[in-house]
């Protein structure tokens, strides 16, 4: 009697060049071992559950990463509870690469994959995706627009997100100094190169001091609340935050209240594009150029230009990849995670601040740093799964819980990857403000930032 594994050996041989790279456990109970090559280490092997044949039904209709995602966030695919499924996905990954490389998948492998997948039932009308594929409407990066995009990846839930992020609530890539410390320690240890590099310690107020008035810090996308902490309890600094995340704003209150620096930080419900005359001293601006995208990129730095003071200085702290990558309607991350979002070019964004009067002074690149943090958020969420599912399904609409950490845990794991094998990078921008009398001086080297 034929196998679900029989059908689809054929499959799969049209897809990895010498059969695909993990095992894989099939709904009749069948089993397709992994092709092994030479130079692998006799480890065992990672394991994908294929539990129905919607999930070939789902690729077949969107043969992409998109429908690899509809698959594992409705369940019809899945990786074991305690797998490492970032190296499940780190296998997938260089094994299509290797198969791009080395032959096309041509109009002859797609005849025999559509035969294969009728054999074993996987041929029909396409599926509905999941519910929680983001929908928005108007203009891209229009104001009510982006206020949706946001709500959509941000308003999951602030319980949700203690779980993934930890006591430091930090969603941007920590700064791991050494192999000993803690991701909360790493999230400290970023802040506090952000503050350095914007000149906070050499501005710093201490209880009591005389100075006229402490320097002001924007934070743009301040998420909930941590970097316009740190500035104000390590250094005194006055700190606005500024997020469209009506969920963050609330939270990041609390947080500023609770740390004792209330006096010293306002949180505001406020779009960039909202900040008026304000003046600051510096403006960290981590994990927001994100959303702004490429077609807005220069209306956003010149309202920071703006904002900003003769010498003052912007830390632009994002995820870039070579060339810009729209996370449009067919990715993954797209429809479920960052709607509208973009990755810009690095070089891109240093010629955006650039024309928009800054001079570009340091760009560093925390790539390895951004996969090490990822690989911790996994940790995290599968840590405390139950807790992530009972608080996502709180905040959501019912049922939303265990699809919601689904999508975050592939999400993060493939993000991990990315970092690893160079697809996407991670870098911080720091643009000073010149006077009438030309550049403004900085550190001889990197030593004074730590």
């Amino acid at each position: 009697m034929s196998t679900a594994s029989d059908g689809l050996r054929t499959l799969l041989a049209a897809l990895f060049a010498g059969g695909p790279p993990i095992r894989i456990e099939l709904w009749d109970g069948s089993t397709i071992e992994p092709a092994r090559r030479a130079d692998e280490a006799d480890e065992p092997p990672s394991t994908l559950i294929v539990r129905s044949p919607d999930a070939l039904r789902r690729i077949l209709w969107a043969p992409s990463e998109l429908g690899l995602g509809r698959a594992y966030v409705a369940g019809d695919l899945d990786v074991p509870a305690g797998a490492d499924i970032v190296a499940t996905l780190e296998a997938l990954s260089q094994a299509l690469g290797r198969r791009a490389r080395s032959q096309r998948f041509g109009l002859r492998s797609a005849k025999e994959a559509a035969v294969a997948a009728f054999r074993i039932g996987a041929v029909g009308r396409p599926l509905p995706p999941p519910r929680q594929e983001a929908h928005l409407r108007g203009w891209r990066h229009s104001l009510r627009r982006d206020a949706s995009a946001i709500h959509h990846h941000y308003d999951t839930g602030n319980d949700f997100y203690r779980v993934v992020l930890g006591p430091s609530m930090t969603y941007s890539c920590a700064r791991f100094v050494d192999d000993t410390v803690t991701l909360d320690e790493a999230q400290e240890a970023k802040h506090d190169l952000v503050a350095r590099k914007l000149g906070l310690h050499a501005r710093a107020t201490t209880p009591g001091s005389e100075a006229p008035s402490p320097a002001r810090l924007l934070d743009v996308g301040c998420g909930w609340g941590s970097m316009a902490i740190h500035a104000a309890s390590r250094y005194g600094v006055s700190v606005v935050g500024i997020t469209i995340s009506q969920e963050q704003a609330k939270l990041a209150r609390e947080r500023v209240e609770a740390a004792g620096v209330g006096h010293l930080v306002d949180i505001r419900l406020q779009d960039y594009r909202e900040l008026g005359d304000e003046q600051f001293d510096a403006i960290s601006s981590i994990g927001m150029s994100e959303h702004v995208g490429s077609a807005k990129v220069d209306t956003y730095f010149a309202a920071l230009r703006r904002a900003l003071r003769p010498h003052g200085r912007l830390l632009n702290h994002a995820i870039t990849t070579v060339g810009g990558s729209k996370l449009g309607r067919a990715s993954f991350v797209g429809r479920y995670v960052f709607p509208d979002g973009e990755l810009i070019d690095v070089g891109d964004l240093v010629l955006a601040m650039e024309r928009a009067g800054f001079e570009v002074r340091d760009v560093e690149s925390l790539r390895e740093h951004y996969a090490r943090t990822l690989r911790a958020w996994v940790a995290n969420l599968e840590d405390g799964w139950d807790d992530a599912v009972a608080a996502a399904d709180r905040d959501g609409e019912p049922g939303d819980g265990l699809a919601k950490a689904r999508i975050w845990r592939l999400y993060m794991a493939a993000s991990a990857v990315g970092f690893t094998d160079g697809g996407i990078a991670i870098h911080q921008i720091l643009g000073v403000v010149p006077d009438d009398r030309g550049g403004v001086a900085m550190p001889p080297t990197r030593r004074e930032w730590g």
